[in-house]
């Protein structure tokens, strides 16, 4: 039976990564004339910025300040973004998770300063009984870290829980970690080769948290 949901948190709560994306391309371009490509770029998504980096010396050379990059795309970003919008159906499922007695929680690879903004101002904040961000682990995602220190301080067992994610950093880190996890890609990720899911979703708009859990049910996913 499952006791409790994990969601990730960029790119799945709030498509923060379709607008990462479009800044760090528009930026790129602008400075050294490379075009971005999102399949490449949507493999360093849920993970830390190491990887991002090591992408950009990759198409760029060895010699591209990263960390200029960085800050010229933070910018672009924070004049792309606006005011913070729930991804489709996310508010339903965390409504149904608290009816449902469920234990919620979110593990971001984000900062906690980062995470806890964003909560803050969705008003969704006070549903999560557990948020574990890369500031409470040693290694982030792929890396299963975040993950066991999230059941361990819900006090659940891998065959108790579930995880949404929208990355292959994070499905990874699910799945090493033993927990059953649900793809909801973004428009950056949606054509990644993910594997090894036990279900995928356009969005939470599209099946009830319950139909869900039912469907994984007869599957054998959950038991």
């Amino acid at each position: 039976m499952i006791k409790g949901v994990i969601f990730d948190f960029d790119g799945l709560i709030v498509d923060t990564e379709s607008t990462w994306y479009e800044a760090f391309k528009e930026v790129f371009w602008e400075s050294h004339h490379i075009s971005l490509d999102l399949i490449g770029y949507s493999h360093c998504i849920g993970t830390g910025n190491d990887v991002l980096y090591t992408y950009f010396r990759e198409i760029a050379g060895d010699l591209v300040n990263c960390e200029l990059i960085e800050e010229y795309a933070t910018l672009r970003y924070e004049e792309k973004m606006g005011v913070p919008v729930l991804r489709e159906g996310v508010k339903e499922y965390l409504d149904e998770a608290k009816q449902s007695n469920m234990k919620i929680a979110l593990a971001s690879s984000s900062s906690k300063q980062w995470v806890h903004t964003y909560l803050e101002r969705l008003n969704i904040i006070d549903y999560f009984e557990v948020i574990n961000t890369k500031d409470d682990v040693i290694k982030i995602k792929p890396d299963p870290e975040l993950y066991h220190k999230t059941l361990m301080d819900l006090g659940l067992s891998p065959k108790e829980t579930i995880v949404f994610e929208d990355s292959l950093n994070g499905l990874s880190a699910a799945k090493q970690a033993g927990i059953r996890c649900i793809i909801v890609p973004n428009n950056v990720t949606r054509n990644l080769k993910f594997e090894n899911f036990d279900a995928r979703i356009d969005s939470m708009a599209e099946i009830t948290l319950s139909d869900l859990l039912k469907n994984l049910e007869r599957k054998g996913a959950v038991k």
